[in-house]
């Protein structure tokens, strides 16, 4: 599993913002990120998201409004979260966090370029199945 690199340093703090849908990170260094909820679920670490090896990640699409249920302790070097759109395999270590804050920006221009190369949306699908119209452009907030 990725996250155990003894030069991480670790969080100080955590706190889930459930009005502004972030995950706060403080981490010993004295970085600090804000990481929103969707960009945690569509970077989850786990096997559903990024598949069993190179070439094999799964896009995520409509995960705009996805909300941190609970978060739950993984020993003393990542945490789970339990996602409302019922995703809850993904264990976030130390580094990955960190790794994600670090390139937040980066990874999030890739997400909306992965998105709009295959005409997907950010956004929940309409009862008919068919994407409703949002704006895939901005970082959430």
């Amino acid at each position: 599993m990725a996250g155990l690199d003894k030069s991480t340093p670790v969080p100080t703090r955590i706190v889930v913002h459930n009005v502004s849908h972030v995950l706060e990170l403080e981490f010993a260094d004295g970085r600090s990120f804000r990481l929103p909820f969707e960009f945690l679920r569509v970077f989850s670490p786990s096997a559903e998201v990024r598949g069993h090896g190179p070439g094999q990640e799964t896009l995520q699409t409509g995960k705009r409004d996805v909300l941190i249920e609970a978060v739950e302790p993984v020993g003393h070097y990542a945490i789970q979260p339990r996602f409302s759109d019922g995703h809850t395999s993904g264990i976030y270590s130390w580094d990955y966090l960190y790794d994600l804050g670090i390139h937040q920006d980066t990874r999030w221009a890739d997400y909306l370029a992965r998105l709009e190369a295959a005409g997907a949306t950010r956004g929940p699908a309409d009862d008919a199945g068919a994407p409703v119209a949002a704006t895939a452009l901005s970082r959430p907030r």
